[in-house]
This record gives C-alpha cells, structure tokens and sequence, in this order.
C-alpha cells in the first residue's frame, strides 16, 4: 500500500470519528421524589437513558439530574421529547424534562448569577430552569411579599433566586409557577457547581 493510499484512509478514518463525537447534555426532570409523588430509584432512571440509547449515561442525587451524551443530531426541543417518551414509557409517567447542553451550563456559570450574594447561614441559591418563555411581568430584581426570597436574574432560560430559610412555608413554586408556566424545574446552584465537576 503506497503512502498516499495509506493517507487517504486515515484522513477517511479521522473525518469519521469527528463526526461520532459524543455532545454531552443535562436532563433536569421535575417533580421526581419530593414529598413522596413519582419515586424513582436512580439506578433504574439510569437504565431508562442507557435503553434509548443514550452514552456515559450519570445520575446526581435524587432530585432527577441526568448527564449523559449522544451522537444524535437532532433540535434540543426534539431529544426533550425523546426522552419524556422514553420515561412514560418505562414509569408510565408524564415527567417534565428540561435539558440543556453542559457548554451552556458552563455559560450560565462563568456569567456568576449571584455575583455580590454574602452566603450566610440559612441562605440558598437557586437556579429555575424553564421550559417555554413565558413573559413575566415582575419587575426584576423582586421580593416575595414574605420576604423569604429574591429572584435577582431572569434569562430567556432561567431564573435565579436567592432564598432565606425561616423555617416557614414559602409560596416559591406557588409565584415560580404563576409567573413562569408550569414547565420549570429548580436546582440548588451548589448541584449545578457539581454537574460541572463530573
């Protein structure tokens, strides 16, 4: 075999395995073991990405947070709703799914959302990632008529809260929900620092 014959099969070989890269997402399913509604043991979500054929398929804590990858070249709103097919399929469940790709997890990271936050006892920050773009009409940054919580940013795909623990019971999902559409899903931001570090 001459080397030009020789070159031409590994630049073949090279182009082939570029086009088979893996892209990584994160699957954020909402409402998964809280308060008791749609239990879902990890182990079995993690089987349910891997069977429709998902890659290095990971699961972080309970709260229903999926990294995995895919060669699939399809719209974001397209593999959303592969996967809530996928896990009606195996839970006989409709479970809200929000993904996002992990470079625009590291972009949400790298613009520090709560920039000027002092973290003190009983303080936590929250991402809300969101399904569609409901327009709110809250004026940003706003305060719960509680006083428990802040949203101090809202994004075409997330807003960010920053809430006060009292030991009181707080109308978060209540005006999240009002103001936002039922498609959302809320994350500690110390499991998004996490995601970025598996």
């Amino acid at each position: 075999m001459s080397k030009k014959t020789e070159a031409k099969i590994t630049t073949k070989k090279e182009t082939s395995s570029a086009a088979q890269i893996d892209k990584k997402y994160v699957a954020f399913l909402r409402g998964i073991n809280v308060g008791g509604n749609v239990l879902i043991k990890m182990a079995e979500l993690q089987k349910t990405f891997e069977s429709a054929g998902f890659r290095n398929v990971k699961t972080l804590i309970a709260s229903g947070n999926v990294i995995f990858e895919t060669t699939k070249k399809e719209p974001d709103t397209k593999l959303t709703q592969n996967i809530q097919a996928a896990l009606k399929k195996r839970f006989n469940r409709d479970i809200g799914v929000m993904v996002r790709s992990i470079q625009e997890i590291q972009k949400i990271a790298e613009t520090n959302p709560f920039k000027g936050i002092k973290i003190a006892p009983g303080i936590k920050l929250y991402v809300t990632f969101r399904g569609e773009s409901k327009k709110s009409n809250l004026k940003i940054p706003y305060e719960f008529p509680d006083k428990t919580t802040r949203i101090i940013k809202v994004s075409d795909g997330e807003v960010f809260s920053v809430l006060q623990v009292t030991g009181k019971s707080t109308d978060f999902m209540k005006i999240m929900e009002k103001e936002f559409g039922k498609k959302i899903t809320t994350r500690n931001w110390n499991t998004i620092e996490k995601i970025l570090k598996m």
